[in-house]
């Protein structure tokens, strides 16, 4: 069994003024999201602005984040793609960097059937076989949903260990949790439904907020698991606001905007995106303070 914990920092990437990787401030932050109780760090996800990264630069980010925390958390690195074949490829060349695992997010735009991603999946498993996988389904991204029962066909894949599980349906989970083995972790792929899906089986969370309140989220899933739903709740509630806040509109543009107000120089997020409205950043600042983050 594959153990990646129970917080998941989805990282962000750092730019400089002229667009170029940050990569002294991207092991900064890296070193201290494991200072924060982060378990394993993704990079060059979603949050990541993968899109908008070149090979050369996620393979010099990977490098960089491995050696910034070397035995004190794992690293997996987002490979995927809409294209079969760039997806094993990438995936074949991070196994050889040695990170501890691969996120495989569902192909977009081309929106491919249940045995067209299936057989995508298992391609890319079957490529490079002793590194772990890690699915992520995020349909509002990507346009096509991966269905529960070609979850559990994939979960039969030997180094297919979890799930991102972004779908935004509880049912899902359930379904996902009723057909795959104990040992296949679900992750929550949103914040704010972390709690409701460790009550459905999950392990933890693919978490944003991490980047901010990392040691609450890991004390919210550590009292849930203790048997304390109290506490656990009381803190959902209490970070709620940051949880919602931080996707006021696309991710990364508010975490980057929360990010600066606390003093660290990840740049501006690269285009098609762009800054955070001055009123909405006035949001996130107001939620930031009210949870004293600044």
């Amino acid at each position: 069994m594959v153990n990646f914990g129970r917080v998941l920092t989805a990282m962000i990437t750092p730019f400089k003024e002229d667009g170029s990787v940050n990569y002294q401030v991207a092991e900064k932050l890296a070193a201290h999201l494991v200072e924060q109780g982060t378990d394993t760090v993704v990079v060059c996800g979603t949050t990541g602005e993968s899109p908008t990264l070149t090979w050369d630069e996620e393979s010099q980010l990977f490098q960089v984040v491995q050696k910034a925390v070397a035995g004190k958390a794992k690293v997996i690195a987002g490979t995927g793609s809409n294209s079969t074949q760039e997806a094993i490829s990438a995936t074949q060349k991070v196994a050889k960097l040695g990170v501890d695992g691969s996120l495989q997010v569902v192909p977009y735009y081309n929106k491919p059937p249940q045995e067209g991603l299936y057989n995508h999946f298992q391609a890319i498993a079957k490529s490079s076989p002793d590194l772990p996988v890690m699915l992520y389904n995020v349909p509002t991204r990507t346009g096509q949903n991966l269905q529960p029962e070609t979850v559990a066909r994939l979960a039969e894949i030997p180094n297919i260990v979890a799930i991102k599980e972004a779908s935004g349906s509880f049912d899902q989970g359930s379904q996902v949790r009723r057909l795959t083995p104990p040992d296949f972790a679900i992750y929550s792929g949103e914040d704010s439904f972390t709690l409701a899906l460790l009550a459905l089986g999950a392990t933890g969370v693919v978490s944003v907020s991490s980047h901010l309140v990392g040691l609450e989220l890991r004390q919210m899933i550590q009292a849930f698991q203790a048997g304390q739903i109290d506490l656990a709740r009381d803190i959902h509630l209490k970070l709620f606001p940051l949880f919602k806040v931080l996707f006021c509109t696309a991710n990364p543009i508010p975490l980057k905007a929360a990010l600066k107000l606390q003093g660290w120089d990840v740049g501006s997020p690269r285009p098609p995106l762009s800054e955070l409205p001055m009123e909405l950043e006035q949001q996130v600042k107001t939620v930031l303070q009210d949870l004293s983050l600044l």
